[in-house]
């Protein structure tokens, strides 16, 4: 019996974020070396929180309520490949400015290449795209409908902090 394909995706996932937290700590040490100013180190705890938790929910919804693949995943599965497709194009878009934290260098104006310079943010629409999207797949629905309102919550309060952190900052 080979791998499941819930199990490799969570292999993928997993060492894509860890991946992406290896690139967001190398932006971070650049940007506080420029003098990098962070916001919100409270919120930034409990998105994390709110990630960690997201992936035990899969995992226990999958297995405890017998979830299985659903009949609509490939249509779940490309709109999630197009959502990742975004995601890197706004993470290359902003280059050393990319950062899971809120981390804003003073003197610095707002990206506004790539996908920015057709709407503002362009990660959180991916994320938002994913969490709702990725349990779909394995029918996950109460993983699906409680992460993407906890998400949007979390996201709101971030975006309005960022927002007033580069208008400052800029």
């Amino acid at each position: 019996m080979g791998i499941k394909p819930f199990w490799i995706l969570i292999i993928i996932l997993a060492i894509q974020r860890l991946s992406e937290l290896v690139i967001a700590g190398q932006n971070e040490r650049t940007t506080r070396g420029e003098g990098g100013v962070e916001y919100d180190t409270k919120g930034y705890k409990v998105i994390v929180a709110m990630h960690i938790l997201f992936f035990i929910s899969l995992i226990a919804e999958y297995f405890i309520l017998k979830r299985s693949l659903s009949a609509l995943w490939p249509l779940f599965l490309s709109v999630i490949i197009l959502a990742e497709v975004l995601r890197y194009w706004a993470i290359f878009s902003l280059g050393k400015y990319w950062n899971t934290k809120i981390l804003v260098i003073p003197g610095t104006v707002p990206v506004t290449k790539g996908p920015y310079s057709y709407v503002k943010h362009p990660n959180y629409i991916s994320v938002v795209i994913e969490i709702a999207l990725i349990p779909l797949l394995f029918s996950c629905y109460i993983t699906s409908a409680v992460f993407s309102i906890l998400n949007l919550i979390v996201l709101y309060r971030r975006i309005k902090i960022e927002e007033r952190a580069l208008l400052e900052q800029s």
